[in-house]
């Protein structure tokens, strides 16, 4: 991760939480709202969104979405559809 991009890692809500909490093993849908709920008080919950669907983090919760939350937000339903056309 470039220098630039760590700053708003430490302002992160997350920085004092375990990370089994955003990178579980096993996720379930309790696991995901607890984490969740911690990104919903973060400071840096856009900075946090916006680098990882930039780098497009496979894994774990960032910016308050889960991966398939991630990857719809990068392609939305319908986008192969228009690029066929």
């Amino acid at each position: 991760m470039p220098l630039e991009e760590i700053g708003w890692l430490r302002r992160g809500a997350c920085r004092s939480s375990d990370p089994d909490l955003f990178f579980p093993l096993a996720p379930s849908p309790q696991q995901e709202a607890r984490a969740k709920a911690v990104c919903a008080s973060c400071q840096v919950l856009e900075e946090c969104r916006a680098y990882a669907l930039r780098a497009g983090e496979p894994d774990g919760i960032w910016g308050g979405l889960t991966p398939q939350e991630r990857r719809r937000s990068r392609f939305p339903a319908g986008w192969r559809d228009s690029a066929a056309s």
